[in-house]
């Protein structure tokens, strides 16, 4: 990675058990540091994170063909120059590469993304200009395979939240809605803003409490942290619960205004939300 790259280990689980070929998950976070070293010209941080994830039906459908049940994630992030959508939509494009003619192949991530497909495995990317990269990948735990008998998962008790009244911002629209309709389900009372400035707007015309502000943290113009500062000075009894699809170890890097503020990391159930904006009120 070179000298002027840290490389942070951050492992969230006590276990992380997957099957598959050694040589083939070598070829995957050696073909994610070498994409993340060239994003990192002027050097920056390397980080790799795991954990053992339960995904729910409702994740499920809106993320087909994977289906409900244990997976390990391996999230890769660096604090890089990022990508446009554009770019993103194209990154597992066999010969695809923004590198000058000769630095690249542009196979790579093709590469990865063929050897998650095989292994049972999913894998999204996150990034902005500027903001860096996370790749997560979704690879089957195995870990009941080696266990005489399955674990099964506690049923979450979570209580409904007639009333509750959440401003939800959040600038793509597929998620927006999808949040907007899990939180109303439950019985919350939603306002949605697609960034930081219509979220300041529709607070402003609001006639009442806010109980709590679901935010992301990287948006086009204001971003969450911003957000926060002007929500809290006019509602101070207002909570905040962050999401993103950058890890937490990541965002940290770039602003330690996210401190102490519970994040929601993309992608997530209807139970990790619900959850999490529950300990928030509590």
């Amino acid at each position: 990675m070179g000298d002027d790259v840290d490389i942070v280990l951050a492992p969230r689980s006590q276990s992380a058990i997957i099957e598959i070929d050694p040589g083939l998950f070598d070829q995957i976070v050696l073909n994610l540091a070498v994409n993340s070293r060239d994003a990192m010209p002027r050097g920056g941080k390397f980080i790799l994170e795991t954990a053992s994830v339960e995904l729910d039906e409702v994740f499920t459908a809106q993320h087909l063909p994977m289906k409900p049940g244990r997976y390990i994630l391996l999230a890769v992030s660096d604090t890089g120059t990022g990508m446009d959508q554009t770019t993103v939509g194209r990154v597992f494009e066999p010969f695809f590469t923004t590198k000058e003619v000769g630095k690249g192949t542009g196979l790579g991530l093709a590469t990865v993304y063929g050897i998650v497909q095989h292994g049972g495995g999913h894998i999204w990317v996150y990034s902005e200009p500027g903001s860096g990269t996370t790749f997560k990948i979704y690879l089957p735990s195995a870990e009941d395979r080696l266990d005489e008998e399955s674990r099964p998962q506690a049923e979450v008790t979570i209580r409904r939240r007639e009333g509750t009244t959440v401003l939800l911002v959040e600038d793509d629209e597929i998620m927006l809605s999808l949040t907007r309709k899990l939180l109303e389900q439950n019985g919350y009372h939603v306002l949605e803003a697609k960034d930081g400035g219509s979220a300041i707007e529709l607070l402003a015309a609001h006639n009442g409490p806010v109980d709590v502000l679901l935010t992301d943290v990287v948006m086009r113009g204001m971003g969450g942290p911003e957000l926060v500062a002007k929500v809290v000075a006019s509602h101070p009894a207002t909570r905040v619960v962050f999401m993103s699809g950058y890890t937490g170890e990541l965002i940290a890097q770039h602003d330690k205004m996210t401190e102490g503020i519970p994040l929601l990391e993309k992608p997530f159930t209807r139970s990790a939300l619900l959850s999490a904006l529950d300990a928030a009120l509590q």
